[in-house]
């Protein structure tokens, strides 16, 4: 079952809720570029170019972040301006997410 009850592939991106803003922003593009450059081969991935499109951005907090980097085919981003701190997390998209992503918050202002 898919954590969000759909059947599209969609791609995750989840920031760190300590992120400043202006950050986080910055930090969801790079993570969205850098999934798609590290598995751009992939199947999922050409299918997913082909629409349509979907992207959910997450904050979570530092635990949830930890954690989710169990999860497999994700690419971790940092920011050399917050001393090289972790900021962002970006998987691959996939139709089927494990039962967490159901908890994670959308990204709000």
């Amino acid at each position: 079952m898919s954590a969000d009850g759909g059947g599209h592939l969609k791609m995750y991106i989840l920031i760190r809720e300590s992120v400043p803003t202006g950050f986080a922003v910055l930090a969801a593009a790079h993570a969205s570029l850098a999934a798609y450059l590290k598995f751009r081969d992939a199947p999922e991935v050409a299918e997913w170019l082909s629409g349509p499109f979907y992207k959910a951005v997450c904050k979570v907090t530092d635990e949830e972040f930890e954690k989710a980097k169990a999860f497999e085919d994700h690419v971790v981003l940092t920011e050399s301006a917050l001393g090289g701190q972790e900021v962002a997390i970006a998987f691959k998209p996939r139709r089927e997410w494990p039962k967490a992503f159901r908890f994670y918050r959308l990204y709000r202002s």
